[in-house]
């Protein structure tokens, strides 16, 4: 006990701080003890034992006295993990995808959509990088010859494992490489993914409210499922255990938003275990902290995702010239191992997971990546500063950015961060008075970028910011001022970069997943686009600006309505409002800033539902997917409409109409999700 308590002081912190509360009280001491004794009991066992590397032919075998890592020779897959009384944690059974693996999708240049190759990542060569009592870190490298051309994807690739001794768990990484000499090709995606033990792992958590027991694999099989409109989406029809009968499984249906993405996995009750996938940092995913992600699902899968074009499209594939000089560190992340004695106490594994999620983010930058390319703490630079919002028609003076998010990114245009993929990214949050602090910043040329809740469109520091190793910057007060032209006239939603604040309908009875049933992200539930012929079977969405309520009369989706076998057609909703009194002479401004596209066009029209050219037209745009995938928003978009005032009518009596209409038709998935709409009069009214 009191070895554990002098190597895990993190733990027993707050405890720490109550002591003295209690130092005059036995009563008090036992309380303390207590709590120390259930921390420990929840907590892996502990071991002092040396770190030890067994290397033979065709295998490694890394072993700390807690559990036991085995890897193929010299490929660098995980074929074992002998943990907790399971001889492995792994799945070696699968007809297809077995143990614990980093692959990659690639595509040939000028490749249409964004799958390609898939390719598990096995390495040619192996090296022993560190080895000594307190660490072992092991390096599994594949290089790539011009006769690989279109077989393999052009990069050198380094993966690395890391155990350490005393840890429960063990840390990996990757450094890919794209040289001179190599030819132009595209990543689709890549990630590290392990195939769990199917008879032991059932119960999967990726938030507080994101936990249930899961299915079988072999619930998905076409014997026992029927499958809906893509083959991700099955519905159970006659499942193992007739408790998922009538539900729908589909891995999107878990994705989660890569600020929140830090810790999820899966429990196994017989013996109490727990397998846990961490992510300390964001630095090294794509396309900023809204971005999506797969997480973990049913086989069971557990993912660490470093580029995917989910919920983006191909803006997020990263693409490669002949010769370009790239590289680029994916991870480490970290591989968390826990267990309890008492099944009945095998929840609590997810209470721990979160504790050393918290433990390996305070940890970051690590300090053991034997890797060069890998900066330590004190070759990395901070940057500061306060971020404000000048709006002088909400109030004269600026205002503090409240929880913005503020972030540093490849230099590139207002909001390309959320498109970036190459290099490194660097996000905070702001607090109550606006100020920021970016640690762990590697050195390199960034724009400071940011996004702030509450209000329109994006915004970026004008000056190039340069961050040496040690370098400490001050940015001062940083002022943004928000699109505007005039006063708001009036406003449906709440510019969030979400479609979460409109109506979300209830699934429809066949197609319910039962952890979503009155969940806070009832967006995630199957086939809410149907439901929306549902609710206008013959005319489309009328909104009514001061009689309607925009969370229950409008819908979160503007999709397409079938109108027969696998044919539909666009939809044209209208926005009704009166004008008092108005400028004559001068120019309204509409704001449409979107949530989500997909493969769309939005045509705005004023007072004529017929007017041909339309007044305005976003042109196609959008591949993000994010209505089928459940996503609630995709990639953001912000569109300023001119709006004439001859085209306008004043008085009480008489009615305005706008029109938005989606005019693509070929699938139920395209549509756009609104963020937030805003008339505003010209900048002289009052």
């Amino acid at each position: 006990m009191l070895f554990w308590l002098a190597q895990n002081e993190e733990h027993v912190v707050n405890i720490d701080h109550q002591v003295p509360m209690f130092k005059n009280s036995l009563q008090g001491f036992l309380k303390v003890l207590v709590v120390v004794i259930v921390v420990w009991l929840s907590t892996p066992a502990m071991s002092n034992t040396a770190v030890q590397l067994h290397v033979q032919d065709d295998q490694v075998v890394i072993d700390n006295g807690i559990f036991q890592l085995t890897l193929s020779n010299p490929g660098g897959i995980v074929t074992g993990i002998r943990y907790g009384g399971i001889d492995n944690l792994i799945e070696l059974r699968n007809k297809d995808l077995n143990g614990g693996f980093w692959d990659l999708n690639w595509s040939e240049p000028g490749s249409q959509g964004t799958r390609g190759k898939f390719d598990t990542i096995e390495g040619t060569s192996f090296t022993v990088i560190v080895e000594n009592e307190e660490q072992v870190e092991l390096s599994f490298t594949r290089i790539w010859v011009p006769s690989l051309q279109g077989k393999q994807a052009p990069l050198k690739i380094d993966k690395r494992f890391v155990v350490l001794r005393g840890c429960s768990g063990f840390y990996s990484y990757a450094i890919f490489e794209h040289l001179e000499d190599m030819p132009a090709f595209i990543i689709n995606t890549t990630r590290i993914a392990f195939m769990l033990n199917k008879d032991k792992f059932h119960y999967m958590a990726v938030a507080d409210n994101r936990q249930r027991f899961m299915p079988d694999p072999e619930d998905r099989l076409p014997n026992r499922s029927q499958v809906l409109a893509y083959p991700e989406a099955v519905l159970l029809v006659d499942p193992l255990e007739p408790e998922f009968q009538g539900e729908v499984d589909d891995k999107y249906q878990y994705s989660c938003e890569d600020k929140d993405n830090r810790v999820h996995g899966w429990i196994s009750f017989d013996p109490p275990v727990g397998f846990w996938q961490i992510t300390p940092s964001n630095e090294f995913r794509t396309g900023g902290p809204f971005k999506q992600d797969l997480t973990s699902h049913v086989n069971p899968t557990t993912l660490a995702i470093f580029v995917t074009p989910h919920y983006a499209g191909a803006d997020l594939v990263v693409k490669f010239e002949a010769g370009e000089i790239w590289k680029k560190v994916y991870g480490p992340v970290f591989i968390h191992l826990n267990s309890v004695p008492d099944k009945n106490e095998g929840l609590s594994l997810w209470d721990n997971a979160k504790e050393q999620m918290n433990i390996q983010v305070q940890s970051w930058p690590y300090n053991f990546p034997a890797s060069e390319d890998f900066p330590l703490s004190n070759q990395r630079g901070i940057l500061s500063g306060r971020l404000l919002v000048q709006d002088r028609y909400i109030s004269k003076q600026n205002m503090p950015a409240k929880g913005a998010f503020v972030g540093l990114a490849a230099p590139g245009d207002v909001g390309s961060w959320q498109r970036e993929c190459k290099g490194y990214q660097f996000w905070t949050r702001t607090d109550e008075a606006g100020y920021f602090t970016i640690k762990g910043i590697r050195a390199g040329d960034y724009n400071l970028y940011a996004s702030v809740p509450g209000f329109i469109g994006d915004y970026r520091y004008d000056v190039a910011i340069k961050v040496a190793a040690g370098s400490v910057i001050e940015t001062g007060d940083l002022v943004y001022g928000p699109p505007r032209d005039g006063p708001t006239l009036w406003e449906i939603g709440v510019p969030n970069r979400s479609a979460a604040e409109f109506y979300i309908p209830d699934p429809n009875p066949m197609y319910i997943n039962k952890l979503y049933v009155n969940h806070p992200d009832r967006f995630r539930q199957y086939g809410l686009w149907e439901r929306y012929a549902d609710l206008y079977p013959d005319e489309d969405l009328v909104y009514t600006i001061g009689v309607s309520d925009y969370k229950k009369d409008w819908f979160f989706a503007q999709v397409t309505r079938k109108i027969g076998e696998k044919t539909y057609k666009g939809t044209t909703w209208q926005i009704k409002f009166k004008l008092g009194t108005m400028d004559q002479n001068g120019t309204y401004k509409l704001r449409l800033a979107l949530a989500s596209a997909q493969n769309s066009e939005l045509q705005v029209r004023v007072n004529d539902a017929e007017a041909n050219p339309p007044l305005f037209s976003t042109g196609e745009i959008g591949k993000d997917n994010a209505i089928a995938r459940h996503g609630i928003h995709g990639l953001y978009w912000l569109f300023n409409v001119e709006v004439p005032s001859a085209l306008l009518m004043q008085g009480d009596d008489k009615i305005n109409t706008i029109y938005l209409t989606q005019t693509r038709h070929t699938s139920p998935f395209q549509g756009i999700m609104y963020d937030y709409i805003r008339l505003e009069g010209p900048s002289a009214s009052t």
